[in-house]
């Protein structure tokens, strides 16, 4: 009755920085393994965990071994509190500041006021932006949506956005899968 059940951990991020490092890609793994490339997609995203035998299989693959990926590996459960920074309240320069701490799956970030509004940005994977405060203006898709105080806006991988403040105090939450983020710069403007 008092079993205590040890955390599972997560071997996506371990896997997939063994990998990369080899500049290896999943196709190649899987010839090695023997295992398929949208399975090791799936372990490399934490959305499968392979069993012993296949971590075995991916490790010889990686030419390392399976306990040097689990100990490389992220714990699946943590907590940490990101606290404000009170003293940056009264600064009345654009802001950006990280809520999220380490490498994560998720990313997620404060900006406070204007930060470049003819810039463009566009990620492979999905993205919520949530008005905390203030009111801002974004263009995706052709169209303007404006947004004030609790309001959201949902992006899909690949649109083409760009966004401003449009009142002072502006405070905005963008929260991204923390892969593959990029920026493009709008020569059109």
């Amino acid at each position: 009755m008092g079993d205590h059940k040890e955390q599972p951990v997560r071997v996506g991020a371990a896997v997939r920085r063994r990998r990369r490092a080899l500049e290896l890609t999943l196709a190649a793994v899987a010839e090695r393994s023997g295992l398929s490339v949208p399975f090791l997609s799936q372990v490399e995203n934490d959305r499968a965990r392979p069993s012993r035998t296949s971590l075995e299989k991916l490790a010889d693959a990686l030419r390392t071994t399976a306990v040097e990926l689990l100990a490389a590996a992220d714990p699946a459960a943590s907590v940490d509190v990101v606290r404000a920074d009170p003293a940056a309240e009264d600064d009345a320069e654009p802001r950006t500041r990280s809520l999220v701490r380490g490498h994560h799956q998720l990313h997620a970030s404060e900006f406070t006021g204007d930060h470049e509004p003819g810039r463009e940005f566009q990620h492979r994977n999905d993205e919520l932006m949530y008005v905390a405060d203030g009111a801002v203006e974004i263009e995706a898709e052709g169209r303007a949506y404006r947004l004030g105080r609790g309001d959201t806006l949902y992006l899909t991988g690949g649109v083409r956005h760009r966004w401003r403040a449009t009142v002072p105090d502006t405070r905005v939450i963008v929260v991204a899968v923390a892969e593959h983020i990029e920026a493009v710069q709008d020569r059109s403007r």
